[in-house]
């Protein structure tokens, strides 16, 4: 019709549908191989971690209470249900506790979205290969990426929580990839899954549903894919369409040629970095900073009267908010929670977010003394610097100490090892599984290409943890 808006990028939504139902694991060059795997054994600790956290019960409950035919398990309890529904409790585990991995450009977890549904699948579906798991995943983590790189920052500026938006289409591209969709079903199951797309950034501030977000988005993509074997027609241009479509609406300033730049040639798998503290990622790099700060210059907390932290303006939009005591959400993405926890303890664990932890009068008095701002330099610097920080640290006799951190320990750019990925996930399954068993989880995913089928490492997903109590409730 006249006057209605341009397509952003001509056939964009096509060419990334034909990538994901077209890849094939002999496409992916070792080196994704084997970040894939190290996504996959982060994405297995932290869903296990999180099946047992007071919000993950709620969703198990609900799900428990409708009923379903049981195909897949739900990780950590011995209950089981359609494959749907799995992804949906699972998947608010991964996301349940602030520790999956994190593309930075497209401000995605994809782990906790890819993981619940290669394994649901395998479950559900019988012998599948480790080679046709690992095709799957980076298919959702390339075409999820590209949506979330083309959204730009607008999109979470705008107030949207990208898990629960982009993570649709990293969600479909993955389980569109496990169904075999051809080119035409995926560009369909594309469409559905964007329709579906939703979550919101207020709920950072001390809401359960932020957790909910992946859950839903791995749902939806999983809803998606299977509509779309079916004949079930979406939104055939979701990326692309100038009104209405995903871009158009999710975003204020989209830059659409990032959904195809570079791909199956530049792999956006490989710009995937992990979380070393429970918390948001924008602080990280402050969290270090102050680390680093007290361990070189060997001052207690005590003396630090200031801490004055410059950040760019999304980190600062994003973590910078006056602090209050409304929930483990709230103080995991708080800066100042943050930091007043490195000062008091040298570092920041699972086992600070209690609910009595929250309220620590130590805690609180030390937030009293960081001082957030937008650093116009930063700022200056861009996106792919938009977690960087400036820190000085004022101590009671007047000497100030400063550092400057660009990038976080974790991030493609400050990479951690496989041994420090492996300590992480042993961490997070302490006391969850025995020590055989976390051995076992390693071995499987460390050889998981040569897989035929992945029944033992099911076996250990869906055995009965609930026994196990948190001695932390809330965490």
């Amino acid at each position: 019709m006249s006057g209605e808006p341009p397509v952003l990028l001509q056939h964009a939504t096509r060419d990334l549908a034909r990538f994901a139902a077209g890849l094939r694991y002999e496409d992916l060059p070792p080196e994704v191989v084997e970040r894939a795997k190290l996504c996959l054994l982060d994405g297995l600790g932290v869903c296990l971690h999180g099946a047992l956290l007071p919000w993950t019960r709620m969703v198990q409950e609900v799900v428990e209470a409708e009923g379903g035919v049981p195909a897949a398990s739900l990780w950590g309890t011995g209950l089981r249900g359609s494959l749907s529904q799995a992804v949906l409790v699972n998947s608010t585990a991964g996301h349940g506790f602030e520790m999956d991995d994190i593309h930075k450009e497209s401000i995605l977890h994809p782990n906790s979205l890819t993981t619940p549904i290669a394994l649901g699948w395998a479950e559900a579906e019988g012998a599948v290969s480790g080679r046709e798991l690992l095709a799957a995943i980076v298919a959702g983590y390339e075409v999820g990426t590209r949506v979330g790189n083309a959204a730009t920052m607008a999109l979470f500026l705008d107030g949207f929580h990208p898990q629960g938006t982009s993570g649709t289409f990293v969600a479909a591209a993955t389980a569109g990839r496990l169904r075999g969709l051809d080119a035409g079903r995926m560009q369909h199951a594309l469409g559905i899954a964007g329709s579906m797309a939703a979550g919101l950034m207020a709920a950072q501030e001390g809401a359960m549903v932020k957790r909910l977000h992946a859950g839903r988005a791995a749902q939806s993509g999983v809803l998606a894919a299977a509509l779309a074997a079916r004949g079930f027609t979406g939104i055939t241009e979701i990326l692309e369409a100038g009104y209405g479509g995903y871009l158009s609406s999710f975003s204020s300033r989209p830059v659409p040629e990032k959904l195809t730049a570079g791909l199956g040639e530049s792999w956006e798998t490989l710009n995937v970095g992990f979380k070393m503290y429970p918390t948001v990622t924008s602080i990280h790099t402050a969290l270090d900073a102050l680390r680093q700060l007290m361990s070189a210059h060997g001052f207690p907390h005590g003396d630090i009267v200031r801490v004055d932290v410059g950040m760019g303006h999304m980190t600062y939009v994003h973590t910078a908010w006056p602090y209050r005591p409304a929930g483990i959400t709230a103080a995991q993405m708080n800066l100042s929670f943050g930091l007043a926890v490195t000062a008091l303890g040298g570092t920041v664990t699972a086992g600070d977010f209690t609910e009595e932890r929250l309220r620590d009068p130590g805690l609180l008095d030390f937030i009293t003394r960081v001082h957030p701002h937008e650093d116009s330099g930063i700022e200056a610097m861009g996106a792919p610097f938009r977690h960087a920080c400036r820190m000085t640290v004022t101590l009671r006799d007047g000497t100030t100490h400063s550092h400057e951190e660009l990038n976080r320990r974790g991030s493609p750019e400050n990479p951690v090892s496989f041994a420090e990925i492996e300590a992480k996930f042993r961490g997070n399954v302490s006391g969850i599984l025995s020590d055989r068993e976390a051995d076992q989880v390693v071995r499987h995913v460390s050889n998981f290409e040569r897989l035929t089928d992945c029944g033992e490492l099911l076996a250990i997903l869906s055995a009965d943890r609930r026994s196990f109590a948190l001695t932390e409730e809330v965490r």
